[in-house]
């Protein structure tokens, strides 16, 4: 193998291994929800080309109202399911839609639109 070819291969691999670590390695530090006066953890999720933010944090056995506001007209971003705790909802567009429930158990659970492209995690400490 020429010294060419071996350069070429050393910086695909380490292309693929930085693409690989910073799409799929990388924890996002998540974003804690608050606790309100009516005693909800809440928090102000944006939707538009994605979630914002993407992972939200709470703690277990409190209660959870995730404030969705969307702000797009795609139609994958019309709905949101939280399948963990059987939760979803239709997101009209401009409109604040709470989506309540009650984190019972600990651990990562995953939310996201009706088609799977746009894709959140719940963190319940």
């Amino acid at each position: 193998m020429t010294p060419d070819k071996i350069l070429v291969t050393v910086l695909g691999l380490a292309g693929i291994a930085f693409i690989v670590w910073f799409f799929w390695m990388v924890k996002k530090p998540g974003v804690k929800a608050t606790v309100s006066s009516s005693g909800y953890q809440e928090l102000m999720v944006l939707v538009k080309g994605g979630y914002t933010p993407d992972v939200i944090v709470v703690e277990k056995g409190k209660p959870v109202r995730l404030n969705f506001v969307r702000s797009e007209s795609a139609s994958c971003s019309e709905m949101v399911l939280i399948p963990d705790f059987n939760k979803s909802a239709k997101l009209p567009e401009g409109e604040t839609v709470p989506v309540e429930f009650m984190p019972d158990k600990v651990g990562e659970f995953e939310f996201q639109c009706q088609m799977g492209m746009l894709r959140g995690k719940l963190i319940v400490e």
